[in-house]
């Protein structure tokens, strides 16, 4: 079903749970370990948006409702690395259209 959708352009829902979070101007530089990622650095570069890695290593960005709300998640969060999200969306292509989105 999902490759289904993937043919026909359509988005798929996902559902990812325990997944790193981290800003998209990080992605590439802290990939290997993105749990040492701090929210720190989230929080400085967030202006470029954030997102998640899938468990087969890809690299999913939100979209702008998304990245809002994992911003106010941050910004009310006191954890200092270790970011893991637990995330609810529709993907399509290299982006997550987020409907629900919590700290793990």
């Amino acid at each position: 079903m999902m490759s289904a959708a993937l043919f026909t352009g359509l988005a798929a829902a996902e559902d990812f749970k325990s997944v790193p979070v981290v800003d998209v101007a990080c992605s590439s530089k802290v990939k290997a370990n993105p749990d040492a990622h701090t929210r720190e650095c989230a929080l400085k570069c967030a202006k470029n948006g954030y997102g998640i890695f899938t468990s087969d290593g890809r690299f999913l960005k939100f979209d702008e409702q998304g990245n809002q709300k994992i911003a106010d998640l941050l910004k009310a969060s006191s954890q200092k690395d270790h970011l893991r999200v637990n995330v609810d969306g529709d993907v399509q292509g290299d982006t997550i259209k987020v409907q629900s989105i919590n700290l793990s």
